[in-house]
């Protein structure tokens, strides 16, 4: 039952999710600001609309799901664009070390099986100088929302393909040995509290 749930209800789930015009809006404030050659983790996203073409050399992604990374290469097609868009994991990148000059990771976090490890192989294959930009929903600040999500969590992740409410996101960025800029985050409207906490910026490798 597992499996099928994971093969034919999850990306439909993701895809819905993912698409809502508050996830959209805050996908917005980040993914222009990619440049050069630039790595997505997850690239099952809904995020072609918004890079900017004329500062992104090149494109590349993995993602796990069969299906989302059918809908991402659709999308591709139907948008006149190309990309190296393959599939795999965020905690194996199948890429050569100092290989891009930007990773981009957006609703990503939550679901990857070790994050630490998928923040090490960022780091490993940005060039130095390289930058993260990420959007995140994760551990809420405030006790009430916080403790909600602890409850929740257990079957949040059965439900939603092993999504995590409690990750700390740029805690977790820069425990990794990312220097990130001033944490920005807010709650998504129209959308619970334990749900809802999203934090997004830039990091750069820590020197």
């Amino acid at each position: 039952m597992s499996n099928w749930w994971d093969r034919n209800v999850v990306p439909r789930l993701i895809g819905c999710a993912c698409t809502q015009p508050a996830v959209m809006h805050d996908r917005a404030k980040v993914v222009p600001f990619a440049s050069g050659d630039v790595l997505e983790l997850g690239c099952g996203a809904p995020n072609l609309d918004f890079y900017n073409r004329n500062n992104v050399r090149s494109l590349s992604g993995v993602d796990p799901s069969a299906e989302l990374l059918t809908r991402a290469k659709l999308a591709l097609e139907s948008k006149g664009m190309t990309a190296n868009f393959i599939p795999g994991i965020a905690e194996a990148l199948p890429f050569a070390n100092n290989s891009f000059d930007c990773v981009v990771t957006t609703f990503t976090l939550c679901s990857v099986q070790d994050p630490h490890a998928a923040l090490s192989e960022a780091k490993r294959v940005l060039k130095p100088g390289g930058r993260l930009l990420f959007v995140e929903h994760g551990r809420a600040p405030d006790t009430d929302a916080a403790a909600w999500q602890r409850r929740l969590e257990p079957v949040w992740k059965r439900i939603a393909g092993g999504c995590h409410l409690t990750r700390p996101v740029t805690q977790a960025i820069s425990d990794a040995g990312f220097v990130c800029n001033p944490p920005q985050g807010h709650y998504m409207k129209r959308t619970p509290k334990w749900l809802g906490w999203v934090e997004w910026g830039e990091a750069t490798l820590a020197g």
